[in-house]
């Protein structure tokens, strides 16, 4: 029983992240988003937004803290929209042909692109989370503080990935990328990302409420500015879960339904 798990689902998805990690570092290029944009997030807003925590109910006198999850979300998205493009290029190589020809399920081989897009995010958490410590964060709760960010981060390149995939297997074109970008783009800068919603202002508010983005940045950042509690973890959790169970199904399906 072992042996066969082994053979039939994790040696499959061992190769698949492998083989997607020799394709990153070949092309230096694909880093760019995972690396620059999140810092640039960092390092851009903290900066501009840094009076804010002298502001009474901001929730931080830090503003780095309040930054630092929003940044490395970004960069884990971008990892997870990465793991389409990579897909789309080899269903418009032909690679996929010969992947549905092998000993290998579907559901396997969504799962193996899934760990690789897991992996890709631990880039920007980590190179977010030790310049943040650079420019002054505080990290309050320490490794508990980081691991909330670690499983935030990690989940939401599974949510871009499945995304991108359900994109992808559907339309058959890279392109079609884009429109996942624009979706994460808006969903995280109509969030809690910069500013807590009592400091918004007009539709602003009202739209943050129901982003299930901004309980997955709360969940993020609750260890980050402040104590883990389970008032702020179970929604972060509850979002996750509707999140990748939704975009799974519909990339699972697409899978299934592929036909050149």
């Amino acid at each position: 029983m072992i042996l066969t798990i082994a053979h039939n689902v994790i040696f499959p998805i061992s190769v698949i992240v492998k083989r997607g990690w020799i394709r990153m570092v070949r092309r230096y290029a694909n880093m760019f988003p995972l690396v620059v944009m999140p810092l640039f997030f960092l390092i851009a807003f903290a900066g501009s937004f840094s009076g804010l925590g002298r502001l009474e109910g901001f929730g931080t006198d830090n503003v780095i803290d309040w930054m630092l999850p929003w940044a490395a979300l970004q960069g884990c998205a971008f990892a997870g929209i990465g793991t389409g493009a990579f897909t789309a290029e080899d269903l418009e190589g032909g690679f996929y042909d010969r992947l549905f020809l092998a000993p290998i399920t579907r559901p396997v081989l969504l799962a193996g692109l899934l760990a690789f897009a897991g992996a890709r995010s631990l880039i920007p958490l980590t190179l977010v989370s030790i310049v943040a410590k650079f420019l002054g964060a505080s990290y309050p709760t320490g490794v508990a503080g980081v691991g909330m960010l670690y499983i935030a981060g990690v989940s939401i390149a599974f949510i871009m990935a499945l995304l991108s995939l359900a994109l992808v297997y559907h339309f058959k074109v890279q392109r079609i990328l884009a429109l996942g970008q624009i979706v994460i783009f808006v969903a995280l800068f109509l969030s809690i990302g910069q500013a807590p919603i009592r400091f918004m202002q007009g539709w602003l508010p009202y739209v943050a409420r129901v982003n299930p983005f901004t309980n997955i940045i709360r969940f993020a950042r609750q260890g980050l500015i402040g104590d883990i509690t389970w008032a702020d973890t179970w929604p972060g959790l509850l979002a996750i879960s509707g999140l990748v169970l939704s975009f799974g199904f519909f990339a699972l399906r697409n899978l299934f339904r592929y036909n050149r």
